[in-house]
């Protein structure tokens, strides 16, 4: 899948790219967002998330987003170690200082440089993908990521690209491949897919025949839209303002319009058809239970035929004060099943294709099937 050329986005602010004025989009969103029932509108966690990410937004642009400190904080994951990967100044210093400690000890440094800028893990991570890889639907054998938004934090293995977002869906898809004979892609929606790194996972490979709709609160929602305009060209992208006014959203009619769709969450109750494979990776965590509950009770009624997830476990940090960072109540793996009444629970795992924390948080991955499927 080439790339496609965009225009040049202006630095400082937020800038139009390929015909799309992301700046307006966005005013659209936030004005628009402010009317939403309150079930769709960002939770306490999400709240401060985004008003981090407007402002930076507003300072670095869209062009590096995946170089900026906002996005790194929050939805573009990296294995860079600790806070570092939004500091490479910082990165280098530490890496140079270890080797002065460390004199003419050739391999101990390159072992040290791949731990603190994540590659070792990257490619644990990649020896696993590699190995359970099967050539059946959904291919994702061939897929090298794309240099939109000048990640740091991309590694190279056999000739192709991998960053840490599209190695978590690689690993997930080929966990459920495990445990789905014919995991069916044709039509697949995502709540919180940050940057829309599942769509270009997806539509890669033309045979995977997949219609991908992300859904997400803005700003992240205008970094989506811009990220596959980019990959797939903006004409193949269905953003907000070309479907705000409509009525109903007929998942089959959309798809005879482009590949992806980016909507925000007040869209949803619009959306009507049915949807092959429903995915939300790590945004639930860190959402209010009541929340996650509403957007599920939208996933059984469009008869989503699988669920895959991946969240903590043990659910996400405790908010004790306004500002601080996390949730006031945790979902937990049991409040899944729950949530999920239609639906049987398939398989689970964090090893090898979840990961557990260096806090011992278990990063769990949940296959779902609906009865009636």
């Amino acid at each position: 899948m080439a790339l496609k050329p965009g225009a040049d986005l202006v630095s400082g602010r937020i800038g139009a790219a390929m015909g799309v004025d992301y700046e307006a989009l966005l005013d659209l969103l936030r004005r628009d967002m402010a009317g939403a029932e309150p079930q769709y509108q960002p939770t306490h966690y999400w709240r401060q998330c985004a008003r981090r990410l407007e402002t930076d937004l507003a300072r670095e642009g869209l062009e590096r987003f995946r170089a900026s400190p906002g996005p790194l904080t929050h939805f573009v994951p990296t294995y860079t170690f600790g806070a570092l990967a939004g500091d490479r100044a910082r990165l280098e210093s530490i890496t140079a200082g270890l080797h002065d400690a460390l004199p003419l000890q050739d391999k101990l440094h390159r072992a040290l440089d791949q731990f603190l800028d994540g590659q070792g893990q990257a490619e644990a991570d990649y020896r696993v993908y590699r190995a359970s890889c099967q050539e059946r639907r959904p291919f994702v054998g061939a897929i090298s990521e794309s240099t939109v938004g000048a990640p740091v934090g991309q590694f190279e293995f056999s000739g192709r690209r991998y960053s840490r977002s599209m190695l978590n869906y690689l690993l997930g898809l080929n966990f459920a491949k495990t445990h789905i004979e014919d995991l069916c892609v044709n039509t697949v929606l995502e709540i919180g897919g940050g940057f829309g790194s599942l769509g270009e996972v997806l539509l890669g490979d033309d045979r995977n025949g997949t219609f991908y709709v992300d859904v997400d609160i803005p700003p992240t929602a205008v970094y989506a839209t811009y990220y596959l305009g980019q990959v797939l060209g903006s004409s193949r992208v269905i953003d907000y303002a070309r479907v705000r006014e409509q009525e109903e959203l007929d998942l089959g009619s959309l798809r005879r319009d482009g590949d992806a769709a980016v909507l925000p969450p007040w869209l949803l109750p619009r959306l009507t058809g049915h949807v092959d494979l429903f995915v939300n990776f790590i945004s639930f965590q860190e959402m209010e239970p009541d929340v996650v509950q509403g957007y599920l009770g939208h996933v059984a009624r469009l008869q989503a035929r699988h669920v895959l997830l991946r969240n903590l476990a043990e659910g996400k940090e405790i908010a004790h004060t306004e500002e601080q960072l996390g949730v006031r109540e945790p979902i937990r793996s049991e409040d899944y099943d729950r949530f999920l009444p239609d639906y049987d629970l398939v398989a689970t795992n964090v090893f090898p294709f979840g990961y557990r924390t260096v806090d011992g948080y278990h990063s769990e991955l949940r296959l779902y099937r609906r009865r009636s499927a």
